[in-house]
């Protein structure tokens, strides 16, 4: 990803510490990128430390008067994240910025399908995962300072989908949550969500790449999204320029859900 981020930008979290879950690559690493570019010490949480290593390695080429710190944390473990904000206390002494980040999706296929090892290690991630890390951050900072959680969900927990249609109920239960802690955690604490629609990621790759010019043809904007769309809003939601603003969630989808039913052209 590229470390430009919108005009106007450059500072809009000089001095501010953020914590990014599933921050080494794809989504997570572009919010890092724009976070650092925007004058934020960061930490970047993951499951492997050779792909937080890599990150880093990346993350270090972005110019920033930030620091930037990684950290092998499993979103999924209520523990780790509390290692991982109080590690983030202990060398910068303030959380200001959670970003929820990290997801899993270990099954495709019919909901009367799935069972209940897979369903209970998505809801562990996607859900519960994201109650905890911002429970952590909460008790070490945002209770008595304030501060802002940026929710990753998706446009699936807005529609219907044939293959991942669970992954995409614990992300409709994500922008649920998202507006009942925004009632719980206000008026100190903003939390907002984006429902990223399909972004180029490498991720990803096997779904966009050969099917790219299919699904771009009837978007209205007739692209598919980037990391660096995603990072924008993120940078927004993080900042002073969003300081009214709760329990949103803002959809990146390219104008997917703004397309009438039924209509061939």
């Amino acid at each position: 990803m590229s470390a430009n981020t919108p005009e106007g930008s450059a500072h809009a979290l000089h001095g501010r510490v953020a914590v990014i879950t599933g921050g080494s690559r794809g989504i997570g690493l572009g919010i890092a990128t724009a976070y650092r570019a925007a004058g934020a010490h960061v930490v970047i949480a993951a499951r492997k430390a050779a792909g937080l290593a890599e990150a880093r390695e990346e993350l270090l080429r972005v110019k920033s008067d930030g620091d930037l710190h990684t950290v092998v944390a499993n979103a999924g473990e209520p523990e780790q994240a509390e290692a991982c904000v109080d590690e983030t206390m202990a060398r910068f002494g303030r959380v200001d910025i959670l970003v929820n980040n990290a997801a899993t999706n270990p099954y495709h296929g019919d909901l009367l399908d799935l069972d209940l090892p897979r369903a209970e290690k998505t809801v562990r991630v996607n859900q519960y995962g994201m109650i905890a890390w911002t429970r952590y951050a909460w008790r070490a900072w945002m209770a008595e300072h304030g501060g802002a959680v940026v929710n990753i969900a998706s446009v699936g927990g807005l529609i219907v989908d044939p293959h991942i249609g669970y992954y995409n109920a614990t992300k409709a239960a994500m922008l649920h949550m998202t507006r009942q802690l925004a009632y719980e955690l206000g008026p100190r604490v903003r939390v907002n969500a984006i429902a990223p629609g399909l972004i180029k990621t490498e991720l990803a790759r096997a779904v966009w790449e050969v099917r790219e010019p299919l699904l771009t043809a009837k978007l209205p904007l007739r692209r598919l999204g980037t990391v660096e769309d995603v990072a924008h809003a993120a940078l927004f939601l993080a900042s002073d320029a969003s300081s009214w603003m709760t329990g949103q969630t803002l959809v990146l989808d390219g104008g997917a859900t703004a397309l009438p039913i039924g209509v061939d052209e």
